[in-house]
């Protein structure tokens, strides 16, 4: 790492703090943690019914305050050194600095953009093949993976609830549990149909193939907010399926939960014990029952209908022949390294998309 390439990661660490300090003043978060800081040292503050909504608030802006605060502070303190001390200090050491600037710094400036009701929940992230049949159970699992490294770069947790393999290769469908800040908000810009277009592995011609694969993303109810009546419930028992591990058992532990009057089906097989599959895939069914009410009311709002999973829906396709590009059809933004995308390196397409909304 050279000095100037530290220097061109800097310009956009620059980039992202003017971009911050445009989004810190839009929110008045100074004015408003004075604010709020008033309203929590108030004598009967601790006996007053808003306590817990004023202590979200406050907490709220007073973490972005104190994250723009350090990240400032860094950033200032390492073009200091630089500007300096560039023959004298070691620029492999500072560059891990700098890299973790830069990562505080896109996710200080994701953070500002969560402002939905749903969006610090935990949630479940549904993963379903489309169109191509064995191709599109391999594209799934491609998505599958770049997912699961996207989780462990970012520092969100997953477990993976539910997994159903393809036939021949990749998976028909998986279904994980997110947790970490703002998972839901973050996660929920990747929902949508997600298009693959490559030379066939599974093709002995090796034509081209146009594969499409569902992403869903599935906030966490709260128990208070669905109540289900257990006679509106078919329950199923079955052995868990899969390639090997974890996925695989002996005994019917896995679960199948269907609520009848709606169809929605939820379940689970990743526990050895059927209590616990059936306790998980009874949350995962309320949490599609609370998005479908939610989603109901959007529709009817704007008039929207659901996406099929193929051809002409889809947020984001993603080319690796014959020529390598990713683009993602609502911001129009592109990436020409497929490779760096399917490793997980998503922020980008993420905070695009979340700017534009």
């Amino acid at each position: 790492m050279t000095y100037e390439d530290l220097r061109i990661i800097l310009d956009k660490v620059s980039n992202l703090l003017e971009s911050i300090d445009q989004r810190v003043g839009t929110l008045c978060v100074k004015s408003e943690l004075n604010r709020l800081s008033d309203i929590k040292n108030e004598p009967d503050f601790w006996q007053s019914k808003n306590q817990a909504e004023i202590l979200k608030e406050y907490s709220k802006y007073s973490g972005i305050f104190d994250g723009y605060s350090v990240v400032s502070s860094k950033y200032k303190h390492i073009v200091e050194l630089l500007d300096g001390f560039a023959e004298e200090i070691d620029l492999e050491e500072i560059s891990q600095d700098v890299f973790d600037l830069k990562r505080q710094a896109e996710s200080l400036r994701i953070t500002l953009l969560m402002d939905r009701e749903d969006d610090n929940k935990n949630c479940f992230f549904d993963i379903n093949s489309g169109a191509g049949g064995t191709e599109a159970q391999d594209w799934a699992d491609m998505i599958l993976r770049m997912y699961m490294r996207f989780f462990e770069k970012n520092g969100f947790k997953y477990d993976l609830v539910d997994y159903q393999p393809g036939e021949a290769a990749g998976i028909k469908a998986a279904t994980l549990f997110i947790k970490g800040k703002y998972a839901c908000g973050i996660l929920s810009c990747e929902a949508g149909i997600h298009r693959l277009v490559r030379i066939s592995p599974f093709d002995s011609n090796k034509r081209r193939h146009t594969s499409f694969c569902a992403v869903s993303v599935v906030p966490e109810a709260p128990d208070i907010v669905i109540n289900i009546d257990t006679k509106e419930l078919r329950i199923d028992t079955y052995r868990a399926g899969g390639a090997g591990g974890q996925h695989v058992n002996k005994t019917d532990s896995a679960v199948r939960i269907t609520h009848i009057p709606t169809r929605i089906v939820a379940q689970c097989q990743n526990e050895r014990s059927q209590l616990k599959n059936k306790e998980i895939a009874m949350k995962v069914l309320k949490a599609r029952l609370y998005k479908r009410e939610k989603d109901d009311i959007e529709a009817k709002k704007s008039g929207e209908s659901k996406m099929k999973i193929e051809w002409g829906s889809q947020i984001r396709s993603y080319v690796l022949h014959p020529y390598k590009m990713v683009k993602d059809h609502r911001t129009e933004y592109e990436s020409p390294q497929p490779e760096n995308v399917l490793d997980g390196d998503l922020l980008e397409f993420i905070e695009r998309c979340l700017i534009a909304r």
